[in-house]
């Protein structure tokens, strides 16, 4: 790697940002590199059909990505990498290998394998990392949404929404995952207490989907929400997503527990949260899932009194969520100019 005087001759560090098809994902690495305050450049990278949700084994390749849909990675290689993810991971291996070694790498979440050959790993709860010196380990991902985005959708929404009875809460849902399930019968109990939460105080729901709902789970949300309740069905391309204007316009939310982008979202937008856990399939899923613990965010919002359970009385968030980004940022930063790094930046180990 150019000495420092070298990097600072040839002016600021070349900084790539490996972004895929997970828009919670790029968010997170999207907000270190607005905070980073150098140059970035983004690239985007698309599966394979069988990849998109299968998992491959780990190693520096390209054979798992859709090169037609990508954006094309080639030389000049950067000096630092960004991304997220397994299937990012190994992509971030092949960049480094064509560098010959020389292009640092950040790993937002837990590698599945070669730990050692990323600069940093940023893991926050839900990541079982083994501690090293090239681990920072955060409490709350960091993920957030843009102030302004929500403004300007909660102006041109308003109309809309101005006639549902107050308070409004806004239901976020997502879908089942390996170790918890989220099927229609899970589906009808969440719809039965939020009746319930209604009939008791009164107000409206607006229901949204995801892109991971089962179209089983929606039609069970459908047939089982109270009469004339909102349902917005999550469909690819389209453009009536009513995802950021509720942000901006719903009293509360309730939000299931397998989604923590979206917790996380509401969150830091210092919102009343309510949290709807999905039950577990069991032991053995939960195993599968052993570098995860998703039970790990809830938890700490819920102990943190910055959301309840569904069922709890809703409040404001006791405390706001702590921001760690500097650290992150401190510590990325001391990869490419570790004479200019704060006290929280120690050149992370090889």
């Amino acid at each position: 790697m150019p000495a420092v005087q070298d990097r600072a001759a040839e002016g600021p560090p070349r900084i790539w940002l490996l972004v895929g098809e997970k828009p919670g994902d790029n968010a997170q690495v999207r907000v270190i590199a607005d905070a980073l305050g150098l140059p970035v450049e983004e690239r985007r990278v698309a599966m394979q059909a069988p990849w998109v949700r299968g998992k491959p084994r780990v190693r520096a390749s390209l054979e798992h990505i859709d090169a037609q849909r990508s954006d094309r990675l080639e030389p000049p290689w950067p000096d630092l990498l960004i991304t997220i993810g397994r299937r990012l991971s190994m992509v971030a291996l092949w960049v480094r290998e064509q560098s010959r070694g020389r292009t640092r790498l950040v790993l937002v979440g837990k590698p599945r394998r070669l730990a050692r050959r990323f600069d940093l790993i940023v893991a926050s709860a839900q990541y079982r990392v083994a501690p090293h010196g090239n681990v920072l380990q955060l409490g709350l991902p960091l993920m957030r949404v843009d102030p302004a985005a929500v403004a300007a959708a909660a102006e041109a929404w308003h109309a809309r929404l101005a006639g549902l009875a107050r308070p409004l809460t806004a239901v976020l849902v997502g879908g089942p995952t390996k170790p918890v399930r989220f099927d229609a019968g899970v589906a009808r109990e969440l719809a039965a207490q939020l009746a319930a939460l209604v009939a008791e105080a009164g107000g409206s729901l607006y229901v949204t989907t995801s892109r991971r709902t089962p179209a089983e789970v929606a039609d069970a949300l459908a047939a089982a929400l109270p009469h004339g309740t909102p349902l917005y069905r999550w469909a690819p391309g389209a453009t009536e997503n009513p995802h950021l204007a509720l942000l901006g316009l719903a009293d509360r939310f309730v939000v299931t527990s397998d989604s923590v982008t979206m917790m996380v979202e509401v969150a830091r937008l210092g919102r009343p949260l309510a949290i709807f856990l999905l039950p577990a399939r069991g032991r053995f899923w939960r195993a599968l899932g052993r570098g995860r613990d998703l039970d790990a965010v809830p938890r700490l919002l819920i102990q943190q009194g910055i959301a309840v359970r569904l069922g709890a009385p809703f409040h404001a968030p006791r405390v706001a969520p702590p921001d760690e980004l500097p650290r992150v940022v401190a510590r990325i930063r001391a990869l490419v100019d570790p004479c200019g790094a704060g006290t929280d930046a120690p050149r992370a180990a090889v």
